[in-house]
């Protein structure tokens, strides 16, 4: 339950535009593009980095942000003056800052405590479940990070194929290959296809679960709406830290991240993501 405070706050955050209506490139329209977005996504995970912004400054222990809430932030710090003035100073009555992390594992674990506990804080503020498809699952959140800038008018971009499909494939050309080594009589072909069909169908079946989860995990449509509504389940945490906190996310664990994430502080007090 909100303080009366806490709900003035939250709907001046709402009420906050960081598209500038005369603005021929807007801000939404220029996060689609840096991260190869749809524009609906895009304005999915603006309407979450303010969700994100806001516990940020209730938050005594520091949150942390999503990949895709990250990316939200990085390129607001960029608009110094919505940033710094428009938002911070004249809505929020306070400067949030964004730190790097200091990297190695004791900043690692405590990133990764601290996306959990953001979390559950998002799930007891706003009454629902962060969306998946913008919030993902630790695991996903500290490990599929690895990006670089790419020039795509010198350079082809070309998505890997996830293992959920590779193993299938291999499954098809596995059976396709011992088919042609009965029909040609090359029993020594044949008997290796059959071995590597019969095992990559094992690693199929094993699999198969374990995909299903990821696969689920990775749908869009969940909802990010205000309060009282509730989405699907999954986990959210990024590096920020509120109003006269202490350092870190929480007593027992901070901010701390793997490579490739970063922080943010709050009048005196530091987090990271």
């Amino acid at each position: 339950m909100l303080t009366a405070e806490q709900a003035v706050l939250w709907q001046k955050i709402l009420n906050f535009q960081l598209n500038d209506p005369e603005a021929a490139f807007k801000f939404s329209e220029r996060l689609a593009r840096e991260n190869g977005w749809n524009p609906n996504y895009a304005l999915r995970v603006i309407s979450e980095y303010k969700k994100f912004i806001f516990l940020c400054c209730i938050s005594d222990n520091g949150v942390t942000p999503s990949d895709a809430v990250d990316q939200a932030w990085h390129l607001h710090l960029t608009f110094t003056r919505s940033y710094w003035i428009d938002l911070c100073r004249d809505t929020l009555g306070r400067e949030i800052h964004h730190n790097p992390t200091k990297g190695g594992d004791s900043e690692a674990v405590k990133y990764d405590a601290c996306y959990t506990d953001t979390n559950k804080l998002y799930t007891e503020v706003f009454q629902q479940y962060p969306p998946p498809d913008i919030w993902p699952e630790n695991n996903a959140r500290f490990s599929d990070i690895d990006f670089q800038r790419v020039n795509k008018r010198r350079n082809w971009v070309i998505r890997k194929p996830r293992a959920n499909k590779i193993w299938p494939v291999l499954l098809i050309f596995t059976f396709g290959f011992g088919v042609i080594a009965m029909k040609s009589g090359d029993g020594g072909m044949f008997v290796l296809c059959f071995l590597a069909f019969f095992i990559v169908l094992l690693v199929v079946v094993f699999k198969r679960e374990s995909w299903n989860k990821n696969d689920a995990g990775e749908t869009s449509g969940c909802n990010t709406g205000g309060f009282g509504a509730y989405g699907d389940l999954d986990t959210g945490h990024h590096g920020h830290s509120g109003h006269g906190c202490h350092s870190g996310c929480n007593n027992h664990s901070g901010c701390g991240g793997h490579s490739g994430c970063s922080g943010c502080s709050s009048s005196g007090c530091s987090s990271g993501h």
